[in-house]
């Protein structure tokens, strides 16, 4: 609201209140009451944030940021490189090949400078696959990440805009030892946050529907139509389209058997059997399964229907879930990500797999030590000589470097509401006592 805007309407309510004549100081005070009720809402409106964007403040902060530290060292002293892409790219690198969820969850803006499309980038695996087609060579590379994205949409009800994502990817390896390497070191990663609640894995494998829908030869529109009623789980309606179906009895059998592999395998027909690639994805499906429950004795769902990721990912995908949450903490799969076009074959694959998670999710979940927050005593601050100041000094950065938060008053009403201990100086010496 512009300051002549202001002046207008009070010069306004001026005039009306001389015109009125009424002497009655209540009768003054109500008629300028709506400009001031409508000044405070405008001021209250300024500051409000837009729906599925909050602040991080204070002990939360402070929680977020040292997740953010403990979880990307972790993954450095695995042996993954620590890369901090910008937040803008030319829409070129930071789309392409994205889907239409992406690509509709990205904010677009303009380059001032150039003229071309630029946008926000609402996930980080994409400037990865950039990072990795130009620095990652021809052997195995890994990359860790932690930074801000940002979303058109939220996801889910009570879901964040602007959440804080880290991850982990390993190009150039197509074996199933790279799932498992990354799924050992999410479960050290949680595991040493000593949460409060249990991660919950489910597991699914796209190569398995893409598979039966090449060997039936579905069309685009038949695809679609199957994976829209995978998604709402409409048994009836699923049963009725895939009589019309080539192999239709083979994808009713996913939704309805896709549970239980073993039993999968027995109604599979005779041609889904004995397809090499659907029988090497059921048996990766069943090693992950058995290695995430012998090795981190972890609840394990298996859904070979979950094809939300259909169009990026393109083998094994699962989603780790926080007690009865609705919404996944961590997501991840296989990919494809791009040779080096000055090495190999351009448009050639690269094997890839990774997972990501939202940072500020494990919040509620976590707690940090209980801080021992402490207060210089300031009448003593401010009566003691130069030499005896010095003395406080060097005992205060000594005290910070333990780790305690130590506060410096500038008055006697500068204190912490939550301070635990006192600095004190008695007996010509400092000392450290708690409240």
């Amino acid at each position: 609201m512009s300051v002549s805007s202001d002046s207008a309407k009070l010069a306004q309510l001026n005039t009306t209140n001389e015109a009125a004549a009424q002497p009655a100081e209540n009768t003054a005070t109500s008629t300028s009451m709506p400009y001031l009720n409508n000044l405070a809402s405008d001021v209250a409106n300024s500051w409000l944030l837009p729906d599925g964007v909050v602040d991080v403040l204070f002990e939360d902060a402070r929680k977020q940021e040292v997740l953010r530290y403990q979880l990307t060292q972790q993954l450095i002293g695995h042996g993954y490189q620590l890369v901090n892409p910008p937040m803008i790219e030319f829409t070129e690198s930071l789309l392409s090949g994205a889907s239409e969820d992406l690509k509709r969850q990205t904010f677009k803006i303009i380059d001032q400078l150039t003229g071309r499309l630029m946008g926000l980038r609402a996930d980080i695996t994409p400037q990865i696959l950039r990072i990795d087609a130009h620095w990652g060579g021809t052997g195995i590379a890994r990359y860790c990440y932690a930074g801000d994205v940002i979303h058109t949409l939220p996801s889910g009800l009570f879901g964040s805009r602007t959440p804080l994502q880290l991850g982990a990817e390993i190009f150039g390896c197509a074996s199933l030892a790279a799932d498992i390497e990354l799924i050992d070191v999410l479960f050290g990663m949680i595991n040493k946050l000593n949460m409060s609640a249990a991660l919950h894995i489910d597991l699914g494998h796209v190569a398995i529907f893409k598979r039966l829908a090449e060997l039936a030869a579905l069309s685009d529109n038949d695809t679609e139509q199957l994976m829209h009623l995978y998604a709402n789980k409409n048994l009836p309606e699923l049963k009725r389209v895939c009589q019309l179906l080539p192999m239709g009895d083979d994808f009713y059998a996913l939704a309805r058997f896709g549970h239980d592999i073993t039993n999968l395998l027995a109604r599979l027909s005779e041609t889904a059997q004995q397809d090499t690639q659907v029988a090497t994805a059921i048996n990766e499906l069943q090693c992950l399964k058995t290695h995430l429950q012998d090795q981190w004795q972890c609840p394990v769902s298996i859904d070979v229907t979950e094809l939300s990721g259909y169009h990026y990912h393109t083998g094994i995908v699962f989603n780790g879930y926080i007690n009865s949450e609705t919404q996944p903490l961590v997501r991840g799969g296989r990919f494809d990500g791009m040779q080096s076009g000055n090495q190999l074959a351009i448009n050639q694959p690269r094997e890839a797999t990774g997972f990501s998670m939202d940072v500020s999710r494990l919040l509620a979940h976590t707690q940090l030590e209980t801080p021992i927050i402490v207060l210089v005593d300031y009448e003593a601050l401010s009566s003691v000589n130069q030499e005896q100041r010095q003395i406080l000094l060097q005992q205060v950065e000594s005290l910070r470097e333990q780790g305690y938060r130590v506060t410096m008053p500038l008055n006697a009403e500068d204190r912490p509401s939550d301070m635990t201990h006192r600095l004190s100086f008695r007996d010509n010496h400092w000392q450290l006592q708690s409240i």
